[in-house]
């Protein structure tokens, strides 16, 4: 089993020594100390730079997934209390069928906002083998470009005398390796809150915050962070670099969609017109062009366009003699 995960990881493996040793190569070139363990950390952010550059198109959909599975909570809702406290197999068959239909008819599912780190936890993986081999054989070196004298440069590689392929539970005793692990985590627990956070109050409209889908996701906000806390100790700490680095991009990537395409009805989205008004009113500014009056209601007194006809002098007499 163990040589058959080996097998599917060879290739994510052979890319990540490719990207490792490519950024080695430039920060060494640049004049960092090879063998300094900053030089393999600007390393891992190169990586990190590459695959989540690699992985903007899943990024993307992640987002527009999860802003329909908000958009349909409340047809899902309706769904529900259609089937409610009915539990034989035919109204469950049902009840799955038109959830199905629903999500297929709307181009989404609730699978595909997990895409991104699904996608990436091959690559967690692999990162982990190569410092694990990099620490306990640096002589085998990888399976690709990271030749023996590199592995073993990366497993010996160090942050202020805190080994890059130590992990909390597994320091020797090293209170500097625990240290550093514990702010990695925290930093962790706090770029994946902030994420979730700004879908959250942000880029949902008030229907949907009505809706019992909302409530549970609301949860798990807080209870998804967790996994980090139980997780990060088994981390090698070159992992959790990498990890941190990857929070903050899609921290930062998420900012600049939820930005300019914010969900209709939400409070990003209102942020947002304010903003295109205000732009609109300073270039309106800038360009001297006056600014629209309101209407207000004139009251336009009525002209008379009739043709004053000519009287003559026999007819305005006559006319004055009738009057008198």
């Amino acid at each position: 089993m163990a040589d058959l995960f080996s097998l599917v990881l060879w290739p994510f493996k052979w890319v990540i020594e490719a990207i490792l040793v490519g950024f080695h190569s430039l920060w060494t070139a640049i004049g960092f100390d090879g063998n300094d363990g900053l030089t393999w950390i600007l390393s891992i952010l190169g990586l990190v730079i590459v695959v989540r550059s690699a992985l903007i198109p899943l990024f993307v959909r992640q987002i527009k997934s999860q802003r329909k599975m908000l958009e349909l909570a409340p047809q899902l809702k309706k769904i529900q209390e259609k089937y409610k406290g009915k539990r034989d197999q035919f109204s469950r068959e049902a009840m799955s069928r038109e959830t199905m239909e629903l999500y297929r008819h709307n181009g989404t599912s609730p699978f595909s906002s997990c895409l991104p780190l699904v996608a990436q936890m091959p690559i967690f993986f692999s990162l982990f083998q190569v410092l694990e081999t990099a620490q306990r054989d640096p002589s085998k070196g990888g399976v690709g470009l990271l030749t023996p004298a590199l592995s073993g440069s990366f497993g010996r590689s160090d942050l202020f005398g805190a080994s890059l392929h130590a992990t909390i539970s597994n320091n020797g005793g090293d209170a500097l390796v625990t240290v550093i692990g514990i702010g990695m985590v925290a930093l962790m627990t706090i770029t994946q809150f902030i994420t979730q956070l700004q879908i959250m109050s942000k880029n949902v409209s008030a229907e949907t915050m009505a809706s019992p889908m909302y409530r549970q996701q609301k949860m798990l906000l807080y209870v998804l962070p967790l996994v980090f806390i139980f997780s990060g100790i088994a981390f090698p700490l070159g992992v959790m670099f990498y990890w941190v680095f990857s929070n903050l991009w899609t921290m930062g990537q998420q900012f600049i969609v939820i930005r300019n395409s914010p969900t209709p009805g939400s409070e990003a989205a209102k942020a947002r017109e304010i903003r295109l008004a205000k732009k609109a009113e300073r270039q309106r500014e800038r360009s001297g062009a006056p600014l629209e009056a309101p209407e207000v209601g004139v009251v336009v007194p009525k002209v008379n366009n009739q043709r004053t006809q000519p009287v003559g002098k026999a007819r305005s007499k006559r006319t004055g003699e009738r009057r008198a």
